[in-house]
């Protein structure tokens, strides 16, 4: 099983960036997957989640109204698009998939049966 993150990288405050996590190995249809971000000094968070079979998402407060999940069904890809970046989003960001708690492995950020390797963002002021 593969989660690979792509597209992190450095941005001013108050633009854009959009993770993607392609998945193979697996089938996702059963599970919760979505994103942790790990910032310095700080534990590491669920963020946001998507389940695979009804499409629920969740949005940590920090990052509601800001950035969008998605998720590419066919092509077994979920996205993150990331709008209005402060510079205490830099962290950190993890792919993540968990079947048993599904969603709520994000918000209670626990659990997680897979993990890609992370990508890094770093938001400039």
């Amino acid at each position: 099983v593969q989660l690979v993150e792509s597209g992190g990288g450095l941005v001013q405050a108050g633009g854009s960036l959009r993770l993607s996590c392609a998945a193979s190995g697996v089938n996702l249809d059963d599970y919760a997957i979505g994103w942790w971000r790990h910032a310095p000094g700080k534990e590491r968070e669920g963020i946001s989640g998507i389940s695979r079979s009804d499409g629920t998402t969740y949005y940590a407060d920090s990052v509601k109204g800001r950035f969008t999940i998605s998720s590419d069904n066919v092509n077994n890809t979920v996205y993150l698009q990331m709008d209005r970046l402060k510079p205490e989003d830099t962290a950190v960001y993890y792919c993540a998939a968990d079947r048993n708690l599904g969603i709520r492995g994000f918000i209670l950020s626990a659990g997680m049966d897979y993990w890609g390797k992370g990508a890094l963002v770093t938001v400039s002021s």
